[in-house]
């Protein structure tokens, strides 16, 4: 099945290749044909989403997707932004990349995490380019760059192991580079927030600083601190600890056995669905209710960019190349760092409990909105949040 296209070259690896998104009649009538015969199962024997997505809101999802989504808008809003596709390390990078009208705009490379998609940046991406046509002021443009991870959206499917969060900080780097921005600023939250704390740590001497919608943290060891936790603190390591035990279930599949999980989400468009949108209604701030912060339009077009290329299995093997590493305590960074902790995030830590691990930190804040996906549920406070930082690093 063809989804994409791409601008034919015959130029070297290191070129930058034109990319637009066509999606061919087929795989309209495909997806269709596949939603018009879903076997549903029983709903959920709760009243919430605990055990999962919720039967009754699935099955809306997908009857909008079968009768009433536009496709042909769909693609004219994944082509919204310049793309573009560059070979970095024998792998197909595909990434959004606007420059500002202001010449001296900060450079920003914007990394997303699962289960999202570039796609979650649409509503910011303008604004940040051109704050002045937005009402902003222009000492706040930026140019931006948003890859697709390795294995998600239109980015080459690794096939072998290897890309980690450590690889993909180094091709970052090196596409940054590439495009003529020897030094940066790097933002993200979820899988986009440890690839960008990873490019603090790895290439601390090209970034002017960083920003973490997600802001990992340690819980703390010290005598001292456990016995002086403010109630916050103590909500947030509750919060982290119900987290691990309780909701993320997800992560260990897909740490251990994406390969089985991903013949289900690249075969069934209902289960790729049903598998993403869950996260948006736990990791959100809805009051348990997704359609009353994301319109059936921006699920949609997100498990697009899962669907069109097939991606269940790849995007998911992240967790299995990353979750290895992720133990015991890192490495201080120290770069200059911001971070902007939104209240329904699964991180929620003081600056206390957060600053041994940012060295560098120079801008700290804690929202009254918003959760795990910022630019869709509070774009206004994500500009802001991301202008506020790199005014501090100035």
């Amino acid at each position: 099945m063809i989804a994409c296209t791409t601008v034919p070259t015959t130029a070297l690896p290191e070129s930058v290749v034109p990319f637009r998104v066509s999606i061919p009649e087929a795989v309209v009538a495909d997806v269709r044909e596949r939603l018009s015969r879903t076997r549903w199962p029983e709903p959920e024997t709760v009243g919430d989403w605990s055990q999962g997505t919720r039967l009754t809101f699935v099955r809306e999802l997908c009857r909008y997707w079968l009768e009433e989504y536009d496709w042909s808008a769909a693609e004219g809003r994944l082509n919204r932004f310049p793309q573009f596709i560059t070979e970095i390390d024998g792998l197909g990078i595909h990434f959004v990349h606007v420059r500002s009208p202001y010449p001296d705009a900060t450079p920003l490379l914007i990394t997303h995490g699962w289960p999202s998609s570039v796609v979650e940046f649409h509503k910011v991406i303008g604004p940040l380019v051109d704050p002045v046509a937005f009402g902003g002021d222009p000492a706040d443009a930026f140019h931006v760059v948003c890859p697709s991870l390795p294995g998600f959206g239109f980015s080459g499917k690794p096939d072998r192991a290897g890309w980690g969060t450590e690889r993909i900080a180094d091709a970052w780097d090196r596409l940054m580079g590439r495009l003529g921005y020897p030094s940066y600023g790097a933002q993200g939250g979820d899988w986009g927030a440890r690839i960008t704390m990873e490019l603090g740590r790895r290439h601390p001497e090209n970034l002017i600083g960083i920003h973490l919608t997600m802001v990992p943290f340690s819980p703390p060891e010290s005598p001292e601190i456990l016995a002086d936790l403010t109630e916050q603190e103590r909500s947030a390591l509750e919060r982290l600890a119900r987290h691990r035990a309780q909701g993320s279930a997800y992560a260990a599949v897909q740490a251990t056995r994406p390969q089985s999980i991903g013949y289900g989400l690249t075969d069934s468009p209902v289960a790729l669905a049903a598998w993403l949108t869950e996260k948006f209604e736990e990791w959100s701030d809805c009051d348990g209710d997704p359609a009353a912060v994301f319109s059936n339009d921006e699920l949609l077009d997100n498990v697009l960019m899962y669907w069109l290329p097939g991606t269940g299995a790849s995007a998911a093997r992240l967790y299995w190349e990353s979750f290895g590493a992720l133990g015991g305590r890192p490495e201080p960074i120290p770069v200059p760092t911001g971070c902007s902790v939104f209240p329904a995030d699964y991180y929620r830590p003081s600056r206390r409990l957060a600053e041994a691990e940012y060295a560098g930190l120079r801008y700290w804040n804690e929202l009254d909105a918003g959760g795990h996906f910022p630019s869709l549920e509070q774009p206004a406070k994500l500009l802001s949040e991301v202008r506020a930082a790199f005014r501090a690093f100035r």
